[in-house]
């Protein structure tokens, strides 16, 4: 039985798209959890969270957000 990779990208897409918003509202919560735990490097959470935010802005034809403070 062969995957179907473009069926499950356009899958994976679709849910994108249909849940952004709770996506990034994940995002923030799981970069603020990181910082509660990890001291002192809260530029690079806050880095890896504006490039998922991206990615996920990119999936919905959005323009980026602008970086965090």
């Amino acid at each position: 039985m062969a995957i179907d990779f473009d069926a499950l990208r356009n899958k994976a897409q679709d849910a994108l798209k249909e849940h952004g918003d709770k996506i990034e509202q994940g995002l923030d919560k799981a970069a603020d959890f990181a910082k509660s735990k990890v001291a002192g490097h809260d530029a690079q959470i806050d880095g890896a969270t504006d490039k998922a935010k991206a990615v996920l802005n990119k999936v919905q034809g959005k323009a980026d957000p602008p970086p965090a403070e």
